[in-house]
């Protein structure tokens, strides 16, 4: 790994929603400040836990300025710049650029197919546009293309532009390996993803971070503080006890991260505008309950959740 490759925990911020459905850039930045002020080595936005699908171009631009300006040079930013479109893509990466992003993360599109000759194509043209190092996001379809670490290792040799990879197809931790020994120096670092739910089997195989959503940015700067220290029992500790507020996440998606961010005083409004399921009575009840077996055993130090809610 280069010296000035990006490592550590980087949270993907969720966009907050006004009760009217409309961006709500002030809670926007006070998550930045939050992120920042837990010791995230960086930020991601807009990402999936962004709900990035729902914006409009308009409002992905002003978001993407807003973070890049209140970021300014605390840690890096990595800005989403994913579309099947290679010319948007390379568009939205400069918007990011203009902010001082640190590297443009662009999911490999399932359109480009799983092979490698539609990827080298597809990112050979945004990279012909794209100033920023670019990380490919290795999704599994059908958002992504599920790239192996051969076919990935093809396309990052063919497009040096590509520095770094964001491994989330399953099972993550081999893929991770695989990568890491197909890749060799044609990239700076692997990242785990899916959430942080295998960050423990990732970072032992030589994964540099993670990227997670945002509700748990302290616990997980914990747990990567304990990994690099070489603390793996304590940072096993705080990864078991995490796994199970990460596994209802895994349900309901960004509600979830919402829905702790505001019981941890962080947002006031959990509104949401991404498709899925949403929480009824039993689900607080269950998350409520969650959240209690998790404070209980000292997993947050500060920002303890509010249980009455």
């Amino acid at each position: 790994m280069t010296k000035a490759a990006l490592s550590g925990v980087f949270p993907v911020l969720p966009t907050p929603f006004a009760a009217d459905g409309t961006p709500d850039s002030a809670a926007l930045l006070g998550l930045v400040d939050y992120a920042i002020d837990s010791g995230a080595d960086g930020v991601v936005f807009p990402g999936m836990a962004s709900e990035v699908e729902t914006l409009t171009p308009a409002e992905r631009a002003d978001l993407v300025g807003k973070v890049g300006q209140r970021v300014g040079l605390r840690v890096p930013f990595i800005v989403g710049a994913s579309d099947p479109d290679p010319s948007l893509a390379a568009a939205r990466a400069a918007e990011g650029a203009a902010q001082g992003a640190a590297a443009a993360m662009i999911m490999a599109p399932g359109k480009a197919g799983g092979e490698a000759a539609g990827q080298i194509a597809y990112f050979s043209a945004v990279a012909a546009h794209c100033v920023l190092p670019i990380m490919l996001q290795n999704a599994p379809p059908p958002n992504g293309a599920g790239l192996s670490a051969p076919i990935l290792a093809e396309i990052a040799r063919a497009v040096p532009s590509i520095r770094y990879v964001k491994e989330e197809t399953m099972p993550c931790g081999q893929h991770v390996s695989h990568i890491l020994r197909s890749c060799g120096g044609d990239v700076d670092a692997v990242f785990g993803g899916a959430g942080a739910r295998y960050i423990t089997d990732e970072l032992a195989r030589g994964a540099a971070g993670t990227m997670p959503a945002l509700e748990l940015v302290d616990v997980h700067v914990r747990l990567m503080q304990a990994w690099r220290s070489g603390d793996v029992a304590q940072a096993r500790r705080l990864y078991n006890l995490s796994l199970p507020l990460l596994m209802f996440q895994a349900v309901f998606r960004v509600r979830a991260t919402k829905e702790v961010l505001r019981r941890r005083g962080k947002l006031a409004v959990a509104h949401s505008r991404a498709s899925g399921p949403g929480l009824d009575a039993d689900d607080h009840r269950e998350l409520r309950a969650l959240l209690e077996d998790a404070d209980n055993a000292g997993m947050f130090l500060t920002d303890r959740p509010d249980l009455t809610q």
